[in-house]
């Protein structure tokens, strides 16, 4: 009888033990994350997380972390070091996900530079699919680092390799309707 009650105990035990590690090891959340480490982080299902702002009714600015349906390639449950976001130029406050500072070249000169793109694996991962995304290969983007970046950036976008733009709709001018004569 005693020997039942403490196979019991241990098996009750083991259960919240095992509970507890999975809890433990669960993986990244984005809606669980605090802003100051949201931006760049990958969830355990391998989507980005991204940094939204809000402002409420009484003007007050909140801010809340959310999954965005961006995957990474080959990484889960990923939270950017301190080291890489200094090294690639990063900011963690920022918004959203964009491929707009891809046409800074500061920001560019930072990406490419070897402490970011040797070392920083969840950020070059997610440039390069933005670059992509706008017609651009990210390994060309950086080699032509060593020329003028606006040049490199410009042949780039007019040699082909970068997707059209929106057409432009046409402007239709309607002469204003005539008010009915009573």
């Amino acid at each position: 009888m005693a020997s039942n009650l403490s196979f019991k105990i241990l098996a009750v035990l083991a259960l919240g033990l095992a509970l507890c590690v999975q809890a433990t090891l669960g993986g990244v959340t984005c809606e669980d994350l605090d802003q100051d480490v949201c931006a760049f982080a990958v969830s355990s299902t391998g989507k980005r997380c991204v940094l939204e702002k809000h402002v409420k009714r009484t003007g007050q600015e909140a801010y809340t972390c959310r999954t965005s349906e961006i995957e990474a390639e080959k990484i889960r449950n990923w939270i950017e070091t301190d080291e890489c976001i200094k090294a690639c130029g990063l900011d963690r406050k920022s918004f959203g996900i964009s491929s707009d500072s891809l046409l800074e070249c500061h920001f560019t000169k930072k990406l490419c530079s070897p402490q970011c793109y040797d070392s920083c694996p969840n950020v070059v991962d997610l440039y390069f699919n933005l670059a992509a995304g706008e017609g651009v290969f990210l390994p060309k983007l950086c080699e032509a680092q060593s020329g003028n970046v606006r040049r490199e950036m410009a042949e780039i976008r007019s040699s082909g390799l970068v997707a059209p733009g929106p057409i432009q709709p046409e402007r239709l001018i309607v002469p204003p309707a005539e008010s009915p004569i009573y």
